[in-house]
């Protein structure tokens, strides 16, 4: 028995990185999976293939998350292949980086659409089959820049600051139809993005974790796993750090 035996997971943004660790951890845990990219590519086939492998539905959608009519349509599009959507993981991001007085309207809209706007849209289209069916987890995925802000970040840190009350307000909006909302603020993660960082910079983050070392895409799956299954059925309006007490 999986702890999700009988959920339906969206995830968006899922075709690689801490996205596709979610979608496999949940699966794993008994849940037909759904998610989103801006591309169905070579990765997201890969990622369909090895989700697939636990034996549970699966489908891959090719939709522009922070464009609100294409994310209606892709939502109406899940519902009718799923039947349902128990469980909502806004994961869709990208950085713009910059320093705040060169930054570009460019770069800072673009940001604040994929980053932000992307999971008011998810949460417009889903929050009415939610509330019909009176329960459903939501998990922003934010950033250890929206608690503590980050040098050349303005515009991510601000996104996911965004993502945290966004988090907070639906909590308070939708707890009494039995939806529960929160966030999940990783730290320093080993990727592919924090692997192409020069050597120096990477220790210097891990001088500062006073875990030692950086967190892996499998410790973030974790706690997703505990926010959209019954364990946190009294948990709701918060932001979970995972960070190794970079910011505490």
């Amino acid at each position: 028995m999986g702890m999700l035996d009988g959920k339906v997971a969206l995830v968006t943004g899922a075709a690689r990185g801490i996205g596709k660790a979610i979608a496999l951890k949940f699966a794993a845990e008994g849940a037909d999976v759904a998610f989103t990219d801006l591309v169905i590519n070579e990765a997201a086939e890969e990622t369909i293939a090895e989700i697939a492998a636990f034996g549970h539905k699966v489908k891959g959608y090719a939709s522009n998350a922070a464009n609100f009519d294409e994310t209606h349509t892709v939502v109406e599009e899940i519902l009718k292949d799923f039947g349902r959507i128990d469980i909502l993981v806004n994961n869709a991001g990208i950085t713009k980086d910059g320093l705040v007085m060169r930054m570009s309207e460019a770069q800072w809209d673009a940001v604040i659409a994929v980053n932000l706007k992307s999971a008011f849209n998810f949460i417009h289209a889903i929050v009415p089959q939610m509330a019909r069916q009176k329960s459903g987890s939501i998990i922003n995925m934010a950033s250890i820049a929206g608690q503590m802000g980050n040098p050349g970040q303005v515009n991510y840190a601000s996104s996911k600051a965004g993502l945290i009350a966004m988090a907070k307000s639906v909590a308070k909006e939708m707890g009494s139809r039995g939806i529960r909302a929160n966030a999940i603020a990783p730290g320093f993660i080993v990727s592919e993005m924090t692997n192409a960082l020069p050597e120096a910079v990477r220790e210097e983050y891990i001088k500062n974790i006073p875990l030692k070392r950086g967190g892996t895409v499998e410790e973030i799956a974790n706690t997703a796993l505990y926010l959209a299954s019954d364990l946190s059925s009294y948990v709701t309006g918060q932001v979970i750090a995972v960070n190794g007490g970079l910011y505490c």
